[in-house]
């Protein structure tokens, strides 16, 4: 199963072409099970331009499997613990929130598709599986 992350599925929905964006669409002519998080669901509704366009991303989206954190308190502790162990070694990860998605990731033992290079700097310090 795949975690699909924010910066893979809006270049998606924008028609954006590049190498995520295929793995992308292989993934959805395989029919390999696919979802997002609810942190990516917020960030994808952030950027749409319109009430039309918003509702039309809600509802594609609202369709989508969801994966979830386990145990809130515990679950943001280790993301907290992720940004502490890449700073502690030198390593600048840009969004706290790319921690949530990596946790949920690795909690739900999924693959995570992405196109942002903060997930290869968390790799560097905790065990997440790229498609």
């Amino acid at each position: 199963m795949v975690l699909v992350d924010t910066s893979v599925m809006i270049a998606f929905l924008k028609g954006i072409e590049n190498a995520a964006v295929d793995k992308f669409s292989a993934l959805l002519d395989s029919g390999i099970p696919f979802g997002i998080n609810s942190v990516i669901y917020l960030e994808i509704l952030q950027g749409v331009r319109n009430v039309r366009e918003f509702n039309t991303v809600k509802k594609y989206l609202g369709n989508q499997r969801f994966y979830e954190l386990k145990d809130i308190r515990k679950s943001y502790e280790l993301a907290a613990m992720i940004y502490y162990k890449c700073r502690k070694k030198g390593i600048t990860v840009s969004s706290t929130i790319d921690c949530l998605i990596a946790q949920t990731a690795i909690e739900n033992n999924l693959i995570l598709l992405h196109d942002d290079k903060d997930y290869e700097k968390i790799a560097k310090v905790v065990k997440l599986k790229f498609f």
